[in-house]
């Protein structure tokens, strides 16, 4: 009987994501063809759903960045860590609606211990500042160089803050692993 047992674990598993409300969930190995393939999928999901559309665009702009840090700083590569193009690498994200209507999006990634205090500082600051603030931080980081230790243009972050309607949530957890933290990130639009 062990595979019935498995068929109830995964019932409950979806009969939890549909009370609490998730549209979309993905746990696993994160490449740029993946995520082409799961932002259709948000973007048909949301349209079919109703999500006015400001909302649809702040939510696939968060999911994209959110993917993509994966991508860039998750400490569980497939991939060699020097290989900087079709990375691999994993993670989770999901996307829900909570008690009040508001929508949600939830990522987790390993990363490496030595990036825990530098993301701490960087969404702290974050936390901080006002919209008007933030906004002015994104326009003048369109104009600059990336900071040396981004992959991008630093700009992920900040997108989220922008588009997000509450500060963005975080938090790190000790994996047991004396070299990686458990990164979660939370925003909500």
């Amino acid at each position: 009987m062990e595979p019935r047992h498995t068929y109830d674990q995964y019932r409950e598993f979806c009969e939890l994501a549909r009370q609490k409300q998730v549209i979309f969930y993905y746990v696993g190995y994160f490449s740029q063809n993946i995520i082409t393939a799961m932002a259709e999928a948000v973007k048909l999901r949301l349209e079919q759903s109703g999500t006015a559309g400001p909302t649809r665009r702040r939510l696939f702009s968060s999911f994209v960045e959110m993917a993509q840090n994966i991508i860039h700083y998750s400490s569980d590569a497939l991939s060699p860590p020097q290989q900087l193009d079709k990375e691999l690498r994993h993670g989770s994200v999901c996307i829900g609606v909570d008690a009040e209507g508001r929508h949600f999006l939830l990522c987790a990634n390993p990363i490496a211990i030595d990036q825990a205090e530098t993301l701490r500082q960087r969404l702290e600051t974050l936390r901080t500042m006002t919209l008007d603030e933030i906004k002015a931080s994104y326009r003048e980081s369109l104009r600059s160089d990336s900071p040396e230790d981004s992959k991008g243009a630093g700009m992920g972050f900040l997108t989220m803050a922008r588009d997000a309607s509450e500060p963005l949530e975080f938090e790190f957890q000790n994996t047991g692993d004396a070299a990686t933290a458990m990164f979660f990130l939370k925003t909500t639009i």
